[in-house]
């Protein structure tokens, strides 16, 4: 996680995906934790999260991003590339997501816990 304050506010993008578990191996985890790495490195790199739905065992990984240009720095990235060509030994389905923040709101109690959060 960034270790500097980060404000979420409109314009931010996100990206996401929502995964089905089939089988993480080492190779998933180790391939895993490089993009990740990969993405804290990049320009415009915001934060991540990441949360697991446990009656249906969906995943969702969400990388928080400056624009639309910086999140594409990661998919054309090889590692990101060489994941996506291998997803069908990993996972039994997935649904990528890339939105853009309209707007951001909240009383501040969660920016503590939160990789990026609403302006005070």
């Amino acid at each position: 996680m960034v270790a500097r304050l980060l404000f979420l506010q409109a314009g931010t993008v996100l990206g996401g995906q929502v995964i089905a578990k089939k089988l993480f191996d080492a190779e998933f985890h180790a391939l895993d934790a490089q993009i990740a790495e990969v993405a804290r490195g990049l320009p415009g790199y915001l934060g991540e999260e990441s949360w697991e739905n446990p009656s249906s065992g969906l995943v969702s990984n969400v990388y928080y991003w400056e624009t639309l240009a910086d999140l594409q720095r990661l998919v054309r990235h090889p590692s990101h590339l060489q994941a996506k060509a291998s997803q069908s030994n990993w996972l039994a389905g997935y649904q990528v997501i890339i939105a853009e923040v309209i707007k951001v709101y909240g009383d501040s109690k969660l920016n503590q816990l939160l990789p990026v959060h609403s302006a005070p």
